[in-house]
């Protein structure tokens, strides 16, 4: 699956030579508010140590013209294309989640990172109550699959978990980007013109591997399937997210260095699953063993 963000609007990623849409899964399609949004202002990206900071702001140009204008120009036989909902409020994600509803889209999946404005500012996603609503609102606007998109920045993730299935999710995301800072050392003043943004890149990796398996522990009994997301670059990595509980996992930042990075991970999860005798990924899924002993994290 290419992640939101990462791919614009799906047409800009046929531009590079050599792509095809048979490689892949689905397309999430970049963030949507009900109205346009300009964005933040510069910086908006920054490298680091084996990652990338991004805060992007959420530019699109309102939902109205993505439906009207951008999915009329997307095949639904190509690929899965999934509208991605964002909102500063219920009414917002209610709004643009039925506007998608009557919509070649397969699937609508719901940015709960965003701040909620009536609420002082505080992330949907970082509470509870607060997602497991944005959920409820989204539910009854569609009968399409919906997908929870899940922070990492919370101290529960699996509880977070539960609540959005109770609500009606039926799939969730794992995990969104980390919130990270980058210094100009010259100007002493943060790098990105946000002063904060999302850490995504292979620095996040370890901790959506285990947000992968600590919502796996909740979602696996009931069938709620999991996109592992989070520093994907390798077959390898692709793999791991899958032992840990994924039923299909997302690129994103990968692609900025290699965009044509697809091909290669489904054939290194061929070959592993040849070489270790799998029928198939399904197979694989969640089947992590654990260390009986709890050994404490802080050394």
């Amino acid at each position: 699956m290419l992640l939101s963000g990462c791919v614009g609007f799906g047409r800009e990623y046929t531009r590079v030579k050599g792509f095809s849409h048979a490689e892949v899964g689905a397309v999430c399609l970049k963030g949507t508010t009900l109205e346009p949004r300009l964005g933040n202002a510069p910086h908006r990206l920054c490298e680091t140590p084996s990652g990338l900071l991004n805060a992007i702001g959420l530019q699109n140009p309102g939902v109205d013209r993505v439906v009207e204008e951008i999915l009329p120009g997307l095949d639904p036989e190509e690929v899965h294309w999934i509208a991605n909902v964002s909102g500063s409020t219920l009414e917002e994600y209610e709004a643009v989640t039925r506007r998608f509803d009557d919509t070649p889209v397969a699937a609508i999946e719901i940015n709960i990172s965003c701040p909620n404005v009536k609420e002082g500012g505080v992330a949907f996603g970082n509470d509870p109550d607060m997602s497991a609503r944005v959920v409820e609102v989204c539910r009854r606007a569609t009968n399409k699959p919906l997908i929870t998109k899940l922070s990492p920045n919370q101290t529960d993730i699996a509880g977070n978990a539960r609540r959005c299935i109770e609500a009606g999710t039926d799939a969730l995301a794992v995990i969104n980007t980390l919130m990270g800072m980058s210094v100009d050392l010259r100007t002493r003043t943060p790098v990105l013109g946000n002063d904060q943004g999302g850490l995504s890149g292979p620095a996040i990796k370890p901790v959506a591997l285990l947000k992968v398996h600590q919502v796996h522990q909740v979602a696996g009994p009931l069938g709620i399937p999991i996109i592992g997301q989070g520093g994907i670059a390798s077959a390898r990595d692709a793999l791991e997210f899958i032992v840990a509980g994924a039923s299909a996992v997302g690129v994103g930042t990968a692609l900025f260095y290699d965009p044509l990075i697809c091909p290669k991970i489904n054939r290194g999860i061929l070959d592993y699953l040849e070489e270790q005798g799998i029928a198939s990924v399904e197979a694989l899924r969640g089947t992590l063993r654990t260390h009986a002993v709890q050994r404490c994290a802080c050394g």
